[in-house]
Protein backbone atom coordinates (compact mmCIF):
# COMPACT_ATOMS: atom_id res chain seq x y z
CA UNK A 1 0.00 0.00 0.00
CA UNK A 2 1.32 3.44 -0.94
CA UNK A 3 0.57 6.33 1.40
CA UNK A 4 0.52 9.91 0.08
CA UNK A 5 2.75 11.49 2.72
CA UNK A 6 2.30 15.01 1.36
CA UNK A 7 -1.46 14.77 1.76
CA UNK A 8 -1.40 13.78 5.43
CA UNK A 9 -1.35 16.29 8.31
CA UNK A 10 0.69 16.08 11.50
CA UNK A 11 -1.07 14.90 14.65
CA UNK A 12 -1.14 17.57 17.39
CA UNK A 13 0.70 16.22 20.41
CA UNK A 14 2.10 17.23 23.77
CA UNK A 15 5.18 15.74 25.37
CA UNK A 16 6.25 15.94 29.00
CA UNK A 17 9.83 16.03 30.23
CA UNK A 18 9.33 15.17 33.89
CA UNK A 19 12.44 15.83 35.99
CA UNK A 20 13.05 14.95 39.61
CA UNK A 21 14.94 16.90 42.28
CA UNK A 22 18.22 15.29 41.17
CA UNK A 23 17.76 16.53 37.60
CA UNK A 24 17.02 13.08 36.18
CA UNK A 25 14.34 12.54 33.56
CA UNK A 26 11.45 10.06 33.64
CA UNK A 27 11.33 7.55 30.79
CA UNK A 28 9.00 4.61 30.27
CA UNK A 29 9.28 1.51 28.17
CA UNK A 30 6.23 1.17 25.91
CA UNK A 31 4.17 -2.00 26.10
CA UNK A 32 3.86 -2.06 22.31
CA UNK A 33 7.58 -1.39 21.65
CA UNK A 34 8.83 -3.43 18.73
CA UNK A 35 12.37 -2.03 18.53
CA UNK A 36 13.99 -3.66 21.55
CA UNK A 37 15.27 -1.64 24.49
CA UNK A 38 13.65 1.72 23.64
CA UNK A 39 12.37 4.21 26.17
CA UNK A 40 10.45 7.46 25.84
CA UNK A 41 9.12 10.39 27.81
CA UNK A 42 5.34 10.66 28.30
CA UNK A 43 3.50 12.08 25.29
CA UNK A 44 0.17 11.91 23.57
CA UNK A 45 -2.42 13.58 21.41
CA UNK A 46 -4.11 16.84 22.23
CA UNK A 47 -7.89 16.59 22.07
CA UNK A 48 -9.72 19.12 19.91
CA UNK A 49 -10.20 22.32 21.92
CA UNK A 50 -8.03 21.05 24.80
CA UNK A 51 -5.62 23.47 26.45
CA UNK A 52 -1.94 22.50 25.99
CA UNK A 53 -1.14 22.44 29.71
CA UNK A 54 -4.32 20.53 30.52
CA UNK A 55 -3.33 17.97 27.88
CA UNK A 56 0.18 17.72 29.38
CA UNK A 57 -1.18 17.03 32.88
CA UNK A 58 -3.74 14.55 31.49
CA UNK A 59 -1.09 12.62 29.55
CA UNK A 60 1.26 12.64 32.53
CA UNK A 61 -1.46 11.23 34.78
CA UNK A 62 -2.59 8.62 32.25
CA UNK A 63 0.90 7.34 31.48
CA UNK A 64 2.62 7.65 34.86
CA UNK A 65 -0.10 7.96 37.49
CA UNK A 66 1.49 11.24 38.62
CA UNK A 67 -1.55 13.30 39.53
CA UNK A 68 -2.54 16.76 40.66
CA UNK A 69 -0.09 18.58 42.86
CA UNK A 70 2.82 16.25 42.12
CA UNK A 71 4.28 18.17 39.17
CA UNK A 72 4.82 21.83 38.38
CA UNK A 73 5.27 23.35 34.93
CA UNK A 74 8.65 25.03 34.48
CA UNK A 75 8.68 25.78 30.75
CA UNK A 76 7.18 25.04 27.36
CA UNK A 77 9.09 24.72 24.09
CA UNK A 78 9.16 27.92 22.07
CA UNK A 79 7.56 26.21 19.08
CA UNK A 80 6.31 22.92 17.73
CA UNK A 81 8.72 20.13 16.83
CA UNK A 82 7.78 17.87 13.92
CA UNK A 83 8.69 14.31 13.10
CA UNK A 84 7.62 11.99 10.30
CA UNK A 85 6.80 8.34 10.84
CA UNK A 86 9.11 5.85 9.15
CA UNK A 87 7.72 4.09 6.06
CA UNK A 88 6.92 0.87 7.94
CA UNK A 89 4.56 2.75 10.32
CA UNK A 90 2.88 5.08 7.83
CA UNK A 91 -0.76 4.22 7.37
CA UNK A 92 -0.74 1.99 10.48
CA UNK A 93 -0.67 4.33 13.48
CA UNK A 94 -3.53 6.66 14.41
CA UNK A 95 -5.84 5.10 11.85
CA UNK A 96 -3.50 6.10 9.02
CA UNK A 97 -4.67 9.73 9.29
CA UNK A 98 -1.30 11.34 10.08
CA UNK A 99 2.21 11.48 8.63
CA UNK A 100 3.80 12.11 12.03
CA UNK A 101 3.39 14.41 14.97
CA UNK A 102 3.72 18.11 15.69
CA UNK A 103 4.74 18.24 19.31
CA UNK A 104 4.92 20.93 21.94
CA UNK A 105 6.94 19.86 24.96
CA UNK A 106 6.38 20.85 28.58
CA UNK A 107 9.09 20.67 31.22
CA UNK A 108 7.73 19.70 34.65
CA UNK A 109 9.38 19.29 38.04
CA UNK A 110 8.26 16.16 39.95
CA UNK A 111 7.39 16.92 43.57
CA UNK A 112 6.46 13.40 44.67
CA UNK A 113 8.48 10.29 45.32
CA UNK A 114 8.84 7.08 43.35
CA UNK A 115 5.84 5.49 45.10
CA UNK A 116 3.63 8.07 43.37
CA UNK A 117 4.39 6.57 39.95
CA UNK A 118 1.67 4.09 38.93
CA UNK A 119 1.95 2.72 35.41
CA UNK A 120 -1.43 0.98 35.82
CA UNK A 121 -3.29 4.24 36.52
CA UNK A 122 -4.84 4.12 33.05
CA UNK A 123 -6.42 1.15 31.29
CA UNK A 124 -4.73 0.09 29.15
CA UNK A 125 -1.31 1.14 30.43
CA UNK A 126 1.22 2.53 27.94
CA UNK A 127 4.41 1.60 29.79
CA UNK A 128 5.45 -1.63 31.47
CA UNK A 129 8.67 -0.30 33.05
CA UNK A 130 10.09 3.08 34.02
CA UNK A 131 13.26 4.67 35.34
CA UNK A 132 15.02 7.98 35.95
CA UNK A 133 17.89 8.72 33.55
CA UNK A 134 20.50 11.40 33.08
CA UNK A 135 19.32 13.93 30.48
CA UNK A 136 22.30 13.12 28.25
CA UNK A 137 21.04 9.53 27.89
CA UNK A 138 17.67 10.52 26.36
CA UNK A 139 18.63 10.70 22.71
CA UNK A 140 20.09 7.19 22.60
CA UNK A 141 17.10 5.66 24.40
CA UNK A 142 14.41 6.81 21.96
CA UNK A 143 13.53 5.23 18.61
CA UNK A 144 15.77 6.67 15.88
CA UNK A 145 13.03 8.62 14.06
CA UNK A 146 12.37 10.73 17.19
CA UNK A 147 16.00 11.50 18.08
CA UNK A 148 16.09 14.91 16.39
CA UNK A 149 13.06 15.99 18.46
CA UNK A 150 14.62 14.71 21.70
CA UNK A 151 17.85 16.61 20.95
CA UNK A 152 15.87 19.81 20.40
CA UNK A 153 13.86 19.34 23.63
CA UNK A 154 17.02 18.66 25.60
CA UNK A 155 18.78 21.68 24.10
CA UNK A 156 15.87 23.98 24.90
CA UNK A 157 15.33 22.76 28.49
CA UNK A 158 18.93 21.89 29.49
CA UNK A 159 19.56 24.96 31.69
CA UNK A 160 16.26 24.53 33.55
CA UNK A 161 16.64 20.84 34.35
Amino acid sequence: MTVDLAGLPYRPCVGVMLVNAEGKVFVGQRIDAKEGDRWQMPQGGIDEGEDLHAAAFRELQEETGVGDGLATILATTSGELLYDLPDDLLGKLWGGKYRGQRQTWVLMRFAGDDRDVDLDAHDPPEFFAWKWVEPEELVELIVPFKRRVYRAVLDEFRELI
